[in-house]
């Protein structure tokens, strides 16, 4: 089984007949043995096995026995066990929300990888529910907490910007790295679809910013001028390509100091 990468159809009936083999302990009571043979077959560090696995556990109709074992496993200290466990949990509740939330309050920073797959899934199917959520999360003492509320909102990046550009207004100096770079990729996702609503955020927020603002700042911007000179090359809105020429052509003539030299650095990046 490769350490990396998708699964084959021989990777699965791998993966497939050994659980058969774990299921068949199940039936006989042979609790010990199978939860050891399930926690061997997590220890991957590998995504996908985790994934599909945690898919698979699903398919025994003892959910009461797999639960137990599960609920150790989430607490396991070998990292892809945890992972295992919570995609079975996630397949389990799939239409629990209030389960789910459960689930990413108890694992956020145990299992930090999989719950931003958990985040995602929230995003695509209960925006509005997720909307109202992220407004505490992004004030979460913990760091890992703000960060992931700002996963998986590009999906409403079309229907809703002000709502991500006043929750990112209010964590913009937020000292955690990892927030900060959540940060950056929403602000580059959601101008790409709408610039016309973002660029006037950015440069308000620009105006005032200290200069580690302004390195977040930079980086988003930088990627989005990027995509500009790229547009002979890649199928962006030819809206998104004129508005950022535009915006950057307008900062580099700006009243403020701050923007100005943001301007004519962006100016450089796409007319060298």
């Amino acid at each position: 089984m490769n350490e990396i990468g998708r699964l084959d159809s021989d990777d699965r009936r791998e993966l497939l007949a050994e659980l058969d083999e774990i299921y068949k302990l199940l039936d006989k009571d042979k609790i010990k043995v199978a939860e050891k043979r399930l926690i061997q077959v997590s220890k991957t560090p590998n995504y996908f096995v985790r994934e599909y696995l945690g898919k698979c556990f699903t398919n025994y109709e003892n959910k009461e026995k797999m639960l137990k074992i599960v609920e150790k496993m989430l607490k396991h200290r070998i990292y892809g066990v945890r992972a295992t466990a919570l995609f079975y949990l996630f397949n389990v509740y799939y239409d629990d929300v209030n389960k789910l939330f459960d689930l990413i309050e108890a694992t956020f920073d145990s299992v930090p990888w999989e719950v931003e797959t958990v985040v995602n899934d929230l995003w695509k199917r209960f925006p509005e529910l997720m909307k109202e959520r992220m407004k505490s999360w992004v004030i979460s003492d913990h760091y890992r907490k703000r960060a992931l509320a700002f996963h998986g909102m590009e999906h409403i990046a079309s229907s809703d910007p002000t709502y991500i550009m006043d929750l990112v207004g209010k964590t913009i100096d937020d000292e955690a790295m990892e927030v900060q770079k959540k940060i950056t990729h929403i602000l580059s996702q959601v101008a790409k679809v709408n610039p016309i609503i973002v660029f006037p955020y950015i440069r308000e927020w620009l105006a005032e910013a200290n200069d580690e603002r302004i390195k977040t700042i930079w980086i988003a911007m930088k990627k989005l001028a990027n995509l500009v000179v790229q547009k002979n090359r890649f199928d962006h809105r030819e809206e998104f390509v004129i508005l950022t020429e535009q915006t950057i052509e307008d900062w580099r003539h700006d009243e403020n100091e701050k923007v100005t030299e943001m301007g004519e650095r962006l100016f450089y990046i796409i007319n060298r």
